[in-house]
């Protein structure tokens, strides 16, 4: 009788989890909401786990250009000339160059700029600062063109700022419900989080599929006496299988020997990688659209033929022109206050310099045939006048009239 026997409790395999949750880490994006206001600590995440999105931002900044001030006073346009390229604009710079460089940085970025013109109480600007625009708020009055610019007191709060003619902001784009400016980055939160996870996923397939791993399984044969002993033996084989693998990184060879059934096999030898190639341009061509940079700019070969086109260089240049006309009220800003600070009541001009965008080849090309067209026509208004003056033009040595070919017809 064996109804009151006790089973034998049959055990099974027991799921474990060995590696933990993979993400990237730039967690920030999972939990991204979309809110009426930019997050700048967000933006600047963005910019720095997609290298392309940084590369755009700064080609952006190396195309707008340089500019010079031109003064109706000979003797105020060569003082302004060496101050602006000699100013402090702190970390060790010097030059407006410098400075409207890393106050575009922050405008492309952030989606506004802040920036200060130190005064040394002597009738002079001893520097110019970017500031950080976390530190900064607008206080709006009555109206939009009513507005404080404030930063934080001892207490932490906001209040408005001292001296606010030596503040400098600068707001890209911005909407009307608000004075803030739109970062470039505002519309890619949700699509730079997919491309970090396909990232992330080719990184963690390519560490368990190049990073080989083992599964060495050991079967006990029928007899009781290697059923007793299966644990100790399979002890015994993960130590000298571990033995064997640590000699291996050590530069040595070392021979594996097991006595018994044992089945030696590499995990995920057999499992499919996706293709990501597809999922990762669409995505990069709506995130590159927005930065208005040319893909093949980046260093993004979608097609073996791309080049810069007349109707792209028109579109660049455009875009370049808006951040030029942005800019350019910051700079007349700063020349204003130097110009009146040493007595100067003279009137200027900012003045760019010319945007070159299209091919070097191109034009070559284009200013050959130009001057070969000069040439020739030249050369027929000179044929005019021998005509005109009864003189018959010199033939050049080895060229043929149409009278010497149908002789010799």
């Amino acid at each position: 009788m064996k109804f009151f026997q006790k089973k034998k409790e049959r055990r099974s395999a027991v799921t474990t989890q060995i590696r933990a949750a993979d993400r990237h880490p730039f967690g920030m994006l999972d939990s991204y909401v979309p809110l009426g206001g930019g997050d700048v600590r967000l933006y600047r995440a963005i910019r720095e786990a997609i290298p392309v999105l940084d590369a755009a931002v700064m080609k952006t900044i190396r195309l707008t250009g340089g500019f010079e001030v031109k003064c109706e006073d000979g003797r105020a346009e060569k003082e302004l000339a060496d101050f602006l390229r000699n100013v402090d604009v702190g970390r060790s710079q010097k030059g407006i160059d410098a400075f409207i460089d890393c106050y575009l940085d922050s405008l492309l970025t952030c989606g506004r700029a802040v920036g200060e013109i130190v005064t040394d109480g002597n009738r002079e600007i001893a520097a110019l600062l970017c500031g950080n625009v976390c530190d900064v708020e607008l206080h709006e009055g009555a109206s939009a063109l009513d507005f404080e610019i404030c930063g934080r007191d001892e207490t932490g709060m906001f209040q408005p700022l001292p001296y606010q003619e030596l503040i400098l902001f600068t707001p890209l784009s911005p909407e009307a419900d608000a004075p803030y400016g739109v970062s470039i980055f505002r519309s890619m939160p949700f699509l730079a989080e997919i491309l970090l996870k396909i990232y992330n996923t080719i990184g963690v397939n390519w560490e368990r599929a190049g990073n080989v791993r083992y599964a060495v399984v050991y079967k006990p044969q029928g007899d009781i006496l290697d059923k007793a002993y299966a644990q100790v033996r399979s002890q015994m084989i993960a130590r000298e299988w571990s033995s064997a693998m640590q000699s291996g990184k050590n530069g040595s060879v070392r021979d594996f020997v097991a006595v018994g059934d044992v089945d030696i096999r590499v995990i995920g030898a057999d499992g499919q990688v996706l293709d990501s190639e597809i999922p990762v341009r669409q995505i990069l061509e709506q995130l590159v659209s927005r930065t208005g940079i040319p893909p093949f700019m980046l260093g993004l070969n979608w097609s073996s033929t791309e080049r810069m086109s007349a109707q792209q260089a028109d579109l660049m240049t455009s875009e370049l022109g808006a951040l030029r006309r942005t800019l350019t009220p910051v700079v007349e800003q700063i020349c204003s206050l130097w110009l009146r600070m040493h007595g100067y009541a003279c009137a200027f001009e900012v003045v760019w310099d010319p945007i070159n965008l299209q091919d070097a080849v191109e034009q070559s090309k284009a200013a050959l045939y130009t001057a070969q067209a000069e040439n020739i026509t030249k050369q027929e208004t000179k044929v005019k006048e021998n005509v005109s003056e009864g003189q018959m033009p010199k033939k050049n040595e080895g060229e043929k009239t149409s009278g010497d070919e149908e002789e010799e017809t």
